[in-house]
């Protein structure tokens, strides 16, 4: 295909309550939204590296500045015949991978569209429903934490993660078990923490975790090696999987056991795709992360976790659960049970209505490519 334009919007959603991880804060979510125009079809691409550099390098000012002034421009005339080619035309522009990852699943798309299937279809998805699983954030109580724990796993949640950091991390997870002694939670470290902290993390293997996210540094991959041959929990990489050949390294290292996908911060959904196929290889396990993406991007990364290699629980949660408001009014279905998600015939269709998208407008770009 050759584009006629490409839009970019930065974009800037408040939450209902403060998201606290071991990186700060998060009130408000900002993001990346593209969409790309080929003739009478359209394809949206969301990638939210948030309001600051604090999750990764990239943010969303930045990223919507870099997609503008950089990468647009290298696909003025082009014909995009796949992902690939996408990501060879892109090429010349060094990281920026939220960057990139928006222009990638706007393509992707799009393509499905053009072809009339829908995007779980186009993903070679087996899968019509999906399995989720829920998130809390750090809290400053932790009875009430508790207390929400209790209700979410009342509602029927198959598993729960749990934001963990320092100083009261072990305190709030030794207080979690003791009330659930058998359920599957896991933890999520941000990064937060070095080898010099071995030792609690081989005390982390009396809870019977499922997963330790990202303990160590948000680049590493030689240390998380160190770490899982000394623990018995699995370690599942996020920040440090930033393409499919820092995955590819990340299972001939053995950093871990287990892949947290997030499209965005991977640079699309062609480096995601490459990254299913290397996990698959290697034995690894593979969920689908969120970055608290709109209905715009949960709706396609609910696309992504319908491929087969993605074996466990993905976060996917309704956007209002979060969000004071969201951009479409016919979101994607949660039924029957808030843990499965329809991947929707419709292949995950979900557009902006302007009279809700707008007020979240921060900046906006267009570029008619074929002027």
């Amino acid at each position: 295909m050759i584009l006629d334009s490409i839009e970019l919007y930065h974009d800037a959603v408040p939450l209902k309550r403060p998201f606290v991880t071991a990186f700060g804060s998060t009130k408000v979510v900002e993001a990346l939204l593209v969409k790309l125009t080929c003739g009478d079809f359209v394809g949206w691409g969301e990638s939210s590296p948030l309001a600051a550099p604090a999750y990764s390098p990239e943010y969303a000012a930045g990223a919507f500045r870099v997609a503008r002034d950089f990468l647009v421009p290298l696909l003025k005339g082009r014909d995009i015949t796949s992902g690939e080619e996408l990501q060879r035309l892109l090429k010349p522009v060094k990281g920026n991978f939220f960057a990139k990852g928006g222009l990638d699943m706007a393509w992707h798309d799009l393509q499905s569209r053009m072809d009339g299937i829908p995007l779980w279809k186009h993903f070679g998805g087996t899968r019509e429903k999906i399995v989720c699983g829920l998130d809390f954030g750090i809290r400053e109580s932790i009875s009430e934490l508790i207390q929400e724990l209790g209700q979410a796993i009342d509602a029927g949640y198959p598993c729960i993660k749990l934001k963990f950091g320092p100083p009261s991390g072990m305190k709030m997870l030794a207080a979690v078990r003791k009330e659930f002694p058998d359920f599957p939670f896991f933890i999520d470290c941000n990064s937060a923490y070095t080898l010099q902290d071995l030792d609690m993390f081989k005390e982390l293997d009396r809870f019977h975790l499922m997963m330790i996210e990202q303990p160590l540094g948000s680049d590493d991959l030689v240390d998380h090696a160190v770490l899982q041959k000394q623990i018995s929990t699995p370690i599942c990489l996020d920040e440090c999987l930033t393409s499919s050949e820092k995955a590819r390294q990340a299972a001939e290292l053995g950093s871990g056991k287990i892949f947290n996908l997030k499209p965005g911060r991977m640079g699309g959904f062609t480096p995601s795709l490459e990254t299913l196929e290397i996990a698959a290889r290697h034995g690894i396990s593979c969920w689908v992360g969120g970055m608290m993406e709109s209905s715009i991007g949960r709706a396609r990364m609910i696309a992504l976790a319908s491929r087969p290699e993605v074996d466990m629980p993905s976060d996917i949660t309704p956007p209002l659960k979060k969000y004071q408001f969201d951009f479409v009014r016919d979101s994607v279905d949660y039924a029957p049970c808030p843990w499965f998600v329809e991947s929707m015939e419709s292949g995950g269709g979900n557009q902006p209505e302007p009279e809700l998208f707008q007020p979240a407008v921060v900046e906006s770009f267009r570029w008619d490519l074929k002027a």
